[in-house]
């Protein structure tokens, strides 16, 4: 189907506090430190081959997707985060718990 965005699958790595996609050898991650009853989104990077691809959108709301599940406190101290918390207000909640 052209034009259709390709889907990365986007994987947690708790060993690296991270949320990553691997593509090509390439890894554009979302990096946290988990607390008690927050999670804390420090830094997203996406390599500059794979920008324009929505990998970072997907990458936070993977994050913001488990952090709901989890029951935990967004603190987006990346401004990426916050400007996605920004522009989809359904997971503005998460960041009042």
């Amino acid at each position: 189907m052209s034009g259709d965005k390709p889907i990365y699958d986007v994987v947690r790595e708790p060993e690296a506090k991270r949320f990553a996609v691997h593509i090509d050898g390439q890894m554009a991650e979302l990096d946290y430190q988990l607390y008690e009853d927050r999670i804390v989104f420090t830094h997203t990077g996406v390599p500059t081959a794979l920008e324009g691809k929505g990998i970072g959108g997907r990458l936070v709301k993977a994050g913001l997707d488990w952090a709901r599940a989890e029951g935990l406190r967004v603190v987006p101290v990346c401004s990426f985060v916050a400007a996605y918390i920004q522009r989809h207000p359904e997971y503005a909640e998460l960041t009042k718990r």
